[in-house]
């Protein structure tokens, strides 16, 4: 163990369990260790670094805007928060925008839209509002977001938890039109589940649910943190059923790997229901943030990274595929956004990410004993190759 390592041990909360490693320096889809040891990330931080470690414009935009202003709160105008504000709801299509810091508080912002809309709007008695929700989910950690989870650990020791959510499986468009009552207010989903273990629903769901949310009055909320901004091949994951939804949640990439930025976008008739001083944040919408956050949006669609994604994810699979291996259950995903699930009685999804580590891939085990291969989508061809390489080697080694 090296100093590092335990200097974080002893004085950091363990609620995480990390690799071995220690990074001191990220360029593009590489990372190197304090022993100036060469490393792939296969994982992009959740999808937060899509844009690459330290891609120049992302650190020039952060940088310029750092010696201007930086934090101010929105008790003033500031100058790069409407450009943002505007080139993110003409990329989705939506209306507004409300800013936040993470995905998290996006999700809650979208939570909370979502029930004072059905007081509001759709004349739902007060207090009744309900929000469905998928198993198998992952929206945050907040007390509401874990209390609508079905994974026990997320859950315990955390209640007692709000109420108000109803859960339906992903992927089970008919129980979601059974769990439908007067009072519900919203559906909040993710178009493929990533924590979940990279699930992808069977075809024609979303725009399934999409028909029933409009039949019964009840929004569609997609949770696009993970899979939006390009990671699937699409803007949005949600565009490959051609599915508009009522309102979106973004984070993770929106902040260029440079700091935490998030989005709830929506319709007018949904966001407008805010009035000044019904929520807030102090750091949302930052100067900040919001410069970093536009150059994000303006880097993918400048560098073409969303169909470069789709077409290195399309090669991708391919080669994943063509692994022969009795420990492999199930390789999914769209676009750079694969999870690979293997054969829990004969290896553990976390033994294959240390024996990959060594080889110099870095990457994370999720649910359903599966890895996630969720690179950076900068990352070359090459890269890909040789990360699917020592995939192989370590499946024919174990």
């Amino acid at each position: 163990m090296t100093a590092t390592i335990d200097l974080e041990d002893t004085w950091c909360a363990h609620n995480y369990h990390p690799l071995p490693v220690v990074l001191v320096r990220g360029e593009g889809a590489l990372v190197w260790d304090e022993t100036g040891r060469r490393y792939i990330d296969m994982m992009g931080a959740y999808s937060a670094v899509s844009h690459g470690h330290c891609h120049p414009r992302m650190v020039r935009a952060l940088t310029e805007q750092a010696g201007k202003l930086a934090v101010i709160s929105r008790a003033f105008h500031t100058a790069p928060l409407g450009p943002f504000a505007e080139l993110a709801c003409r990329l989705t299509g939506m209306d507004r925008a409300l800013p936040m810091n993470t995905g998290a508080e996006a999700v809650e912002t979208a939570l909370k839209a979502a029930r004072k809309w059905a007081y509001t709007v759709k004349g739902v008695p007060e207090g009744q509002a309900r929000i469905i929700a998928c198993r198998g989910n992952f929206h945050g950690r907040t007390i509401a977001i874990v209390g609508m989870s079905t994974v026990e650990q997320y859950r315990h020791g955390f209640g007692p938890f709000p109420g108000g959510f109803d859960l339906v499986p992903f992927g089970d468009a008919p129980a979601l039109e059974r769990a439908i009552t007067p009072d519900t207010a919203a559906f909040l989903v993710e178009p493929i589940q990533g924590e979940g273990g990279i699930i992808v629903p069977p075809d024609g769901y979303l725009a399934r649910c999409r028909e029933l949310c409009d039949r019964r009055r009840v929004l569609l909320i997609a949770d696009e943190i993970q899979t939006g901004l390009g990671r699937t091949g699409r803007l949005l994951a949600c565009e490959h059923e051609g599915v508009k939804p009522d309102a979106v949640t973004l984070g993770k990439a929106l902040g260029g790997g440079m700091l935490p930025v998030s989005l709830l976008l929506g319709k007018a008739e949904l966001m407008d229901v805010f009035q000044p001083g019904d929520h807030g944040s102090t750091f949302g919408g930052n100067p900040l943030a919001a410069a970093v956050g536009r150059e994000a949006l303006q880097v993918l669609l400048d560098e073409g990274l969303i169909e470069r994604a789709a077409q290195l994810g399309d090669w991708l699979m391919g080669r994943l595929r063509a692994i022969q291996s009795p420990l492999v259950r199930d390789i999914r995903g769209r676009g750079l956004f694969i999870g690979i699930e293997f054969d829990a009685g004969r290896i553990q999804a976390r033994d294959v990410c240390d024996r990959l580590a060594a080889k110099g891939i870095l990457t994370k085990d999720t649910h359903r004993n599966t890895i996630r291969f969720a690179p950076p989508l900068v990352i070359s061809r090459e890269l890909l190759d040789e990360a699917v390489g020592c995939l192989g080697a370590v499946l024919a080694e174990a």
